[in-house]
């Protein structure tokens, strides 16, 4: 019951002290950016606002300056999170980086620290600068591969990338400690999230909780992972099909598998339009295989949690669904939750326990991919 108090009362803290994006975008450009131009000497720079994509929670701009290296700005807003989860999250990149990990590295500010912070009307800003990553993005280059190069080369990479970051993780050490997934994914977040209309959903993911906490918590499984791994958090070199990692936002303790069920559905996409659910099935074995070959060149992973894909990937539905209504929350949408079809869709999924989001299942349908309409 106390937990269940403590976790009523920080939510109500949050939508008595939350500014949605707007504004702290119309703040940040008045008011944080002279502020962070002086602390990581931006002075010369072109810097231009990056458009933010759907459920976005950083305000990130681009820093260009003829003869220097482009860099990222991000600036954090939202309350949901402390200085020590971003010092965390910092630490770990630098970490990855100086042991030799494909990420984008953390600069430092003019006093030497890897973050800093303004206040501005009571509300906490956080500042950090990255080197851009070398390369683009996927999307950017209209999902066409390096010219002459097959793409099985970049399943490959998708998963030797990840298997270094993993390798890295099982030794690593941290001062300021990120939280485990189980801390932040639980009952009491269900609870908050989730509408009193969705009792079976509610029901679904406790129950699914409660099976991953017999899941085995060692060094070799278990330890911190990016928990956003997709194509949108990476750049893609096209000279040398080398991908450097960025956007550890969501970064946390947790089993190294959820980020291979990441890697699992970001396939899914290369063949969503096939109509044949046999025709799908084979070429993700055959993908899987791939990006595995990739992360055993790296790294272990045991054939008792490779078992354990589709529980992963449901444990990936579910912080998916939790995710859409807490940006629903932050945004005050009022409109009924199960009018999106892809929420509606991912519901079902987890509603009915059917596995794999549903990749080879009767109500998949090309023409509509990850989408759900109630007849």
């Amino acid at each position: 019951m106390d937990i269940v108090m403590r976790e009523t009362a920080h939510q109500c803290l949050l939508e008595e002290i939350i500014i949605h994006f707007n504004k702290a975008t119309h703040i940040t450009n008045m008011h944080v950016l002279p502020f962070a131009s002086q602390m990581f000497d931006l002075e010369g720079y072109t810097i231009q606002l990056i458009p933010p994509h759907e459920g976005g929670r950083n305000i990130v701009y681009s820093c260009d300056k003829e003869g220097y290296e482009s860099l990222i700005l991000r600036i954090s807003f939202l309350p949901d999170r402390s200085r020590k989860d971003y010092m965390a999250e910092l630490e770990y990149v630098r970490y990855l980086h100086d042991h030799g990990a494909s990420v984008s590295n953390v600069v430092d500010s003019n006093k030497g620290h890897l973050l800093e912070e303004i206040v501005y009307e009571g509300h906490t800003f956080y500042i950090s600068l990255f080197v851009k990553a070398k390369g683009k993005l996927l999307v950017d280059n209209h999902y066409q591969y390096r010219e002459g190069v097959p793409i099985t080369e970049y399943y490959y990479n998708c998963g030797k990338v990840l298997g270094k970051m993993h390798q890295l993780s099982k030794s690593y050490t941290p001062v300021y400690r990120r939280y485990p997934f189980l801390e932040r994914y639980n009952t009491e977040k269900i609870a908050s999230l989730i509408p009193e209309a969705f009792p079976l959903l509610k029901e679904k993911m406790v129950e699914l909780l409660q099976t991953v906490k017999q899941l085995e918590l060692s060094q070799e499984t278990f330890g911190m992972i990016h928990f956003d791994f997709n194509d949108g958090n990476y750049a893609i070199d096209y000279d040398t099909g080398q991908i450097t990692v960025f956007d550890f936002d969501n970064s946390c303790f947790g089993w190294y598998m959820l980020d291979l069920a990441s890697i699992w559905s970001n396939g899914a996409g290369w063949i969503q339009f096939e109509p044949d659910a046999d025709k799908r099935r084979q070429f993700m074995d055959d993908y899987f295989q791939t990006v595995l070959a990739g992360y055993t060149s790296e790294t272990h992973v045991s054939e008792a949690m490779l078992e354990n894909l589709p529980l992963f990937i449901q444990l990936n539905l579910l912080e998916n669904i939790l995710d859409i209504f807490q940006v629903m929350q932050y945004n005050e949408q009022e409109e009924e939750e199960d009018s999106d079809e892809h929420l509606a869709y991912l519901i079902k999924c987890m509603e009915e326990d059917i596995p794999f989001k549903g990749f080879f299942h009767e109500m998949y349908s090309p023409g509509s991919p990850f989408e759900y309409e109630e007849n």
